[in-house]
């Protein structure tokens, strides 16, 4: 018989986290010390409050580790290179303004005693701990992006010399180009250029690699995003030679779904459709459901040059004027678009919930549908608010109808479980058939895109409940809760309005969702849900299940879209060697990646938003280009030590208003309050404040927008419930004109009488 062991103190558990090189779970603890039995309960008691002091972390599957440890895997960016060959690096999100000095990280040799990489470079990253501030890395595989190269505008300086002008709003300098180097590169191309050693001149020089456009062309805009990301926007011969000969399979091994009404509602402008819907009512008060899902796992084998392609693109790009797509257009727009009154291959799901929502079966297959309509939706809105037309009317008792019932059930239980209510307005920049930004709106947020939300929300649960069924692979789709520290700030903030968190206990986004419908109220509600999401964490892809915060599940895998994420295609390549559904399961050196993939497709998402944020920013600035000197109306919303972020009214567009810009005085920037208190005048600028502006500079090549303020709220009076509290001396700013004080007690002393 064991021996049985004590639990250990609170102080021996932390001690032993501390020491260890990498981060432990429960399992690991329990061993450590011969924890058994009851005496697990104990054990998970004391990490609750080691995690509560903050003396500990949870990463996402469940690790602990402290305060600063990093994960296991992670990726870095190398910083430094020393004569004797040793590499340094610090994770790619790592901001000092906010996390402080980044650890020590020395990159390790592998085998053949090589390094992947040199400054610039990402890399993915196994760590090992040394000490509480030091870790030794081994590169995993270097990732795909460029290497001392800068995207800009061909031009000429007083000198007369060609000068590559980046396209980067933080670069400091531009960069000479030799005549020789020029490579066909005119005055105005945008072109990429490769950096050349320095060599002591005073100006570095780079050789052109590649001209991507011109810059008076407005689908420049997004090639200049696509560029500073690194994606793929072309697909290599080889891939489109693979894509040649396929087409729709035969009805042998699926299931006939032909008969089954199923429709696609997508937007107008969708070109793939690859979710199609059904419901009918059932005798028991509940429905049966199906979300049927291009079978793109048929098409996309596992290492093939199309499943390479796909899996270094991780994802689909979305901009204004284009698409950068994961699949090529002969499967994205043709074979796994399920267009209708075509036979199309497909994965389907069939569920079945009670009244309340709840689901009580669910059955997948590999079948062969045929699409009833391709609707879209305002169309069906239309139809469902009594104005249907010659395709929507034969369809609403067989198909509208129930989809609409069937909903009604899925809000309410979504409603009741608590999922975070964060209904932010989505904006949509509107552009014209040459490509220009012609203005913007605002998307509307229909009951028909809910009704389809809550479907996939549901097929994507029981993908992830069917895989752990299985005891099959799965890459879950993971939403860790906030941090404390941003629940801190924000309940800080909070306090303004009247509204408060709850502290001491894990706050549930049923709770936060009553702040937010008590802020609706508010005249500011938008600001309060601006504050609420910047309080949450990155969603990310991972082979550990930690939940959904978000949207209050306890599992949950993206099933419903694999022509855009690779992340649906692995679940829908787990799903098929589970079930036994035929070719294009996932392989064996598949499951034994996945942590690797999943962290891969988690950036390649990140780095997909930025392009698009980016892009967003660019044809913003090019649209307010010609309207220099222009007065706005706005809001600000964000305030940093360097100034104010505003959105304007009319257009949605964002801007910046620099400190130096500002009424002379001392500006003390209080991150609690989101505010820029002047210390003299005691003028208040704060997040949510109406502020009117005149467009002082917009620049379409870099995205940048520069704001002056021509008025603004001087004491916060137009935020209801404001409660200001006297500044705090931690970060004082000087605004333009102002002197910085000689010495401690003058920056903070109290006024004189």
């Amino acid at each position: 018989m064991d021996k049985k062991h004590a639990p250990p103190s609170k102080e021996e558990l932390l001690d032993y986290i501390k020491a260890m090189a990498t981060p432990v779970d429960k399992r690991d603890l329990a061993r450590a010390f011969g924890i058994k039995g009851d005496d697990r309960i104990i054990l998970k008691d004391m990490l609750r409050s080691l995690e509560a002091d903050g003396l500990i972390v949870k990463q996402t599957g469940g690790d602990y580790t402290v305060p600063e440890g990093l994960p296991h895997v992670a990726v870095l960016e190398i910083i430094s290179v020393s004569i004797d060959g040793d590499v340094f690096a610090r994770p790619s999100d790592w901001s000092e303004d906010l996390q402080g000095p980044p650890p020590t990280i020395e990159i390790l040799p592998d085998k053949k005693n090589r390094h992947v990489g040199g400054v610039g470079d990402r890399i993915l990253t196994r760590l090992h701990r040394v000490s509480e501030r030091e870790y030794e890395g081994h590169v995993i595989r270097k990732l795909d992006t460029p290497r001392y190269r800068a995207l800009g505008l061909v031009t000429r300086d007083s000198r007369g010399t060609y000068v590559l002008h980046p396209t980067d709003r933080k670069a400091k300098y531009s960069f000479d180009i030799p005549q020789a180097d020029l490579n066909g590169a005119e005055l105005g191309d945008l072109a990429l250029g490769e950096i050349q050693p320095a060599r002591g001149m005073k100006r570095k020089k780079v050789r052109i690699v590649e001209v991507i456009g011109k810059r008076d062309d407005p689908k420049a805009i997004s090639l200049i995003a696509i560029h500073e990301q690194g994606l793929r926007s072309e697909f290599p011969d080889i891939v489109i030679q693979e894509t040649k000969s396929m087409t729709v399979p035969d009805l042998k091994g699926r299931e006939d779904l032909r008969d089954i009404p199923l429709v696609t509602i997508d937007g107008a402008d969708a070109r793939d459709f690859d979710d199609a819907v059904f419901a009918e009512a059932t005798d028991d008060g509940g429905f049966h459901l199906m979300v049927a899902i291009a079978d793109v796992s048929y098409y996309v084998r596992a290492n093939t040059e199309l499943d390479r392609e796909a899996y270094l693109r991780g994802n689909s790009t979305y901009f204004p004027d284009r698409v950068v797509p994961m699949l090529p257009e002969a499967l994205s727009n043709d074979l796994c678009s399920l267009r209708p009154h075509e036979n199309r291959a497909c994965m389907a799901v069939h569920m079945w919930i009670d009244a309340h929502g709840a689901i009580k079966k669910y059955k997948f297959v590999r079948g062969l549908m045929r699409s009833e309509a391709r609707l879209i939706y305002e169309q069906v809105q239309a139809a469902r608010d009594g104005l249907q037309d010659d395709v929507t009317g034969p369809l609403m008792d067989t198909v509208i109808n129930p989809l609409y019932a069937a909903y009604d059930v899925l809000w309410r239980a979504r409603e009741k479980r608590g999922a975070l209510d964060l209904d932010l307005p989505e904006r949509q920049i509107l552009i014209d058939d040459q490509g220009n930004m012609t203005g913007v709106k605002q998307r509307e947020r229909l009951d028909a895109h809910k009704l389809i939300e809550e479907f996939m929300i549901l097929a994507n649960v029981a993908a992830a409940s069917a895989l752990e069924d299985k005891r099959a692979p799965c890459v879950y789709r993971v939403h860790e809760p906030p941090s404390p520290e941003k629940l801190d700030a924000a309940r800080e903030f909070l306090t303004s309005f009247d509204l408060s968190l709850p502290k001491g206990q894990a706050i549930k986004p049923a709770q936060i969702n009553q702040i937010l419908h008590k802020a609706a109220k508010l005249p500011y509600s938008h600001l309060i849900s601006t504050v609420i999401l910047r309080s949450q964490s990155q969603a990310v892809y991972s082979p550990d299940n930690a939940g959904h915060y978000g949207l209050a599940l306890h599992k949950y895998a993206h099933f419903t879209s694999p022509i855009r994420r690779y992340a649906d295609l692995l679940v829908h390549r787990s799903l098929v060697g589970a079930y036994g559904f035929g070719p294009g399961a996932l392989d064996q050196e598949q499951e034994v990646r996945l942590a690797e993939m999943s962290e891969h497709i988690s950036t390649t998402e990140r780095a997909s938003m930025m392009a698009e944020r980016s892009a967003v920013d660019r044809f913003t600035a090019a649209y307010l280009s010609d309207k220099i000197g222009a007065q706005f109306s706005g809001r600000i919303t964000g305030v940093t030590r360097a100034g104010l972020f505003v959105e304007l009214h009319e257009t949605g567009a964002d801007g910046f208003v620099p400190m130096r810009s500002l009424p002379d005085d001392y500006y003390i920037h209080d991150e609690h309050q989101h505010a820029l208190i002047g210390r003299k005048s005691r003028r208040i600028y704060r997040m949510g404040a109406a502020v009117s502006v005149k467009i002082h500079e917009a620049s379409g090549l870099t995205g940048s927008t520069i704001f002056m303020l021509t008025g603004a709220s001087l004491d916060g009076a137009d935020i209801p419930g404001i409660k200001l509290k006297a500044p705090r001396p931690q970060a004082d700013h000087r605004g333009k004109g102002g002197n910085r004080a000689k010495n401690k007690k003058q920056r903070y002393g109290k006024r004189k009488k």
